[in-house]
């Protein structure tokens, strides 16, 4: 390379220099890929041919002397644009920003425009400006999606790298090009080229190459490896050529352009081609395998078809019919009905006591039996009809055809068919069927009306006895309506404070004194009116609403005895009814003494009456909740006994202390010879266990005077009070008799 020429003194003019620099000037400007131009005040002083071609001019010279205003679209962007740049390039800094311009017919466009200060400690030299027009990029980006918008924005702000050599040293260079290769401003003055490449041996090469090309007044562009300053390397795309070609010594310009990234992504694209045309021929020796494979997996994928259409349609035990193929079934067998005028017919079947075989056999038995069940009911029905399982114990016949006459043998045949014990490991059960009758139209129009009356007529069945069937009634639905209703009244019954307590004396036959009070509960509805206990009691105890019921019915017993107690009345009792649900909570003793306790009333003046069927299922739980109750001072009697299912064991083993006389043994006594029996032989068997006995439902002298001679501790009825609400009315009368 030609050796650095002397510096002349700084007294001698340089001539040369400036030509120098107006060469390296327009030969930048002519080459450059952008627009340039230099701006005095507001006014173009000079640009390049790209600037007045990206505005539309015919030529550079028209722009000269233009204003910055004339190439926006309006004063206040132009003076926004100018206030912007004007506080970054008075800081020596570069003003770069994306903004729409005017060309010279009037048309609007984005351009990328970068503005620098030629001297920022003298603003009055000017600036200088590039530009680029980007309105295709710009509405380009409007259609990218936003995975490619980071490139896209990177690819649309890059900038080149421009850089003037001289005798293989670097004379001057851009800011792109410093910040491309992570050095400071200046920090590249004067150093070597082969300073920033990656290898001497890369320089030395390209060196030669490049001076081949410029001797002979060609450019050169190629490919470079640069070093950055941490280390790291860049892969540019360089142009390079000589500022004056008939003076060499006057340097060379260098553009050049980081295409690390497409390089990188041109190299794992064609790694992918490779990859995927290797994947091609491998899958092209696979072709016959692979058809196979597919023909393998639409069989499989059949079978999952067909397999899922079976879950979705079939119980998965029994294999009978679900719910859902029953409803489509339903609806078919119900338009063909509505069509032909033909009788249609619904069971609906419920297996009595099923409970009993899970619990006491586990669940592996009881599924078996439902399996043979299924088959047996099958087994019974035509071709025609459906038979289906719709959860738990329930099964749902569909005859299409059948009119009651015909349900009814179909119902005597399954009655029939159920006598037939089932043999499964060592055990042979038995499981009678209840079963609720529904015909169409007259019961039910669509599925679901249908189901639900032949489920109606079906709870009537039990009702009855089980083992049996029964026709849906019209009262059937009337009845339903109306629990339906209770059931959803009595939720809110005690928050509207519509439940009551009365109280029925209970009279000491042999004194007539009043030792204690029992507590009857009262719902007073302000639409239904008075609703009988024998009537909602039920519905508290089907949908779990006993449970608060009850104990609510404890705290103001016992409080309403506090009270008493307080007034005078210290010797009186209270007994109170528990639910066959209530007593078979755990925590009842606790909850018991809790309420005693906070109502500092003593445990023994209170008693607890149970029906007779509360052990029937498990004695032993009951055994110990009742020893809890009775070490708590508690006393525990048998309300209506005679009419359950107590035996002389279970009384000797839970220590009861009376014995209630239901009262349709009571309400006979004159005239039938049995119900006296009966309750002389209560009486006689509660004295000989040391119980005492109360009779429920005096309401004549007679009675009383047999109940007297007969021994009996107790009356309670008419007789003597009705049951009274909490007032002056039954104080006196308990005051008079205390």
């Amino acid at each position: 390379m030609p050796e650095r020429p002397s510096v002349p003194s700084s007294h001698t003019v340089l001539p040369d220099a400036v030509e120098r620099i107006q060469r390296e000037q327009h030969t930048l400007l002519a080459s450059a890929g952008v627009g340039i131009a230099f701006m005095h005040g507001q006014e173009i002083v000079r640009c390049n041919e790209r600037f007045a071609e990206i505005l539309g001019y015919a030529s550079a010279r028209e722009l000269a002397g233009c204003t910055g205003t004339s190439l926006h679209p309006d004063a206040r962007s132009f003076l926004r644009l100018a206030r912007a740049a004007r506080t970054r390039m008075l800081q020596g800094l570069t003003f770069r920003t994306e903004c729409q311009l005017r060309r010279q017919d009037g048309t609007l466009f984005w351009g990328d425009v970068s503005g620098r200060l030629i001297d920022p400690q003298a603003p009055g030299e000017g600036s200088v400006w590039t530009l680029d027009d980007i309105d295709a990029q710009r509405q380009a980006q409007a259609l990218l999606n936003t995975a490619l918008r980071e490139r896209q924005l990177l690819f649309d702000h890059a900038s080149v790298g421009i850089i003037f050599m001289r005798r293989g040293h670097l004379t001057r260079c851009n800011g792109h090009f410093e910040t491309m290769l992570g050095y400071g401003p200046g920090e590249l003055i004067g150093t070597s080229a082969r300073h920033w490449f990656a290898s001497a041996a890369e320089w030395e090469r390209l060196e030669q190459n490049i001076a081949r090309q410029l001797t002979v007044g060609l450019s050169f562009e190629g490919e470079m490896m640069l070093s950055r300053k941490d280390g790291g390397t860049v892969i540019c795309e360089v142009r390079c050529k000589l500022i004056d070609a008939h003076d060499p010594d006057q340097g060379t310009i260098w553009i050049t352009d980081d295409i690390t990234e497409r390089t990188q992504a041109q190299a794992a694209l064609a790694k992918v081609h490779e990859q995927l045309e290797q994947q091609v021929r491998d899958r092209t020796r696979e072709l016959s395998a692979t058809v196979e494979d597919l023909h393998r997996e639409m069989a499989d994928r059949k079978r999952d078809q067909d397999r899922i259409y079976w879950l979705a349609h079939y119980d998965p035990l029994t294999g009978l019919p679900n719910r859902t193929l029953l409803a489509d079934r339903s609806t078919q067998a119900i338009q063909l009905a509505r069509d032909n005028g033909a009788p249609l017919a619904a069971i609906f079947l419920d297996l009595d006591h099923f409970k009993h075989v899970n619990d006491s056999l586990g669940h592996r038995v009881g599924d078996t039996l439902l399996v043979q069940i299924a088959k047996r009911l099958r087994s019974v029905v035509r071709e025609k009809d459906t038979v289906s399982r719709i959860g738990g114990d329930e099964f749902v016949l569909l005859l299409p055809g059948a009119n009651a006459h015909g349900a009814a043998r179909v119902a005597d045949k399954l009655l029939e068919a159920s006598r037939q014990p089932y043999q499964i490991d060592h055990h042979e059960l038995t499981m009678a069927p209840s079963m609720g009758i529904a015909l169409y139209p007259q019961d039910g129009m669509d599925f679901d009306t249908l189901t639900q009356s032949a489920d109606v007529a079906m709870y009537h069945a039990k009702l009855d006895g089980r083992n049996t069937y029964r026709f849906f009634t019209p009262e059937m639905r009337a009845q339903s309506l109306r629990a339906l209703q209770l059931e959803n009244a009595l939720r809110r019954a005690l928050d509207r404070d519509e439940l009551q307590l009365h109280y029925q004396p209970q009279v000491r036959i042999r004194t007539g004194r009043v030792h204690s009070v029992e507590a009857l509960l009262r719902w007073n509805h302000p639409k239904l009116g008075p609703i009988s206990p024998s009537e909602f009691i039920p519905v508290a105890e089907d949908t779990g609403q006993i449970l608060q019921i009850g104990e609510w019915v404890l705290r103001n017993a016992v409080a309403q005895l506090k009270a008493w107690r307080s007034a005078g009345l210290a010797e009186l009792k209270i007994a109170v009814n528990l639910s066959a649900i209530q007593f078979h909570q755990p925590q009842l003793p606790d909850l018991v003494s809790q309420i005693l306790h906070a109502a500092a009333v003593p445990p023994d003046a209170l008693e607890l009456e149970l029906t007779e069927g509360v052990a029937v299922n498990d004695p032993r739980t009951a055994t110990e909740t009742m020893d809890q109750l009775r070490s708590r001072g508690v006393r525990l009697s048998i309300d209506d006994f005679g009419t359950g299912y107590s035996s002389l064991s279970q009384l000797k083993r839970f220590q009861i202390y009376k014995l209630k006389i239901d009262q349709s043994f009571v309400q006979d006594l004159d005239h039938d010879g049995n119900d006296r029996a009966i309750v002389s032989a209560i009486i006689r068997m509660a004295q000989a266990l040391g119980m005492q006995t109360t009779a429920e439902g005096v309401e004549t002298d007679a009675q009383l005077q047999f109940l007297r001679d007969m021994g009996c501790d107790e009356a309670q009825g008419y007789y003597f009070s009705r049951p009274l609400p909490p007032g002056e009315e039954l104080l006196d009368f308990l005051k008079g008799r205390a």
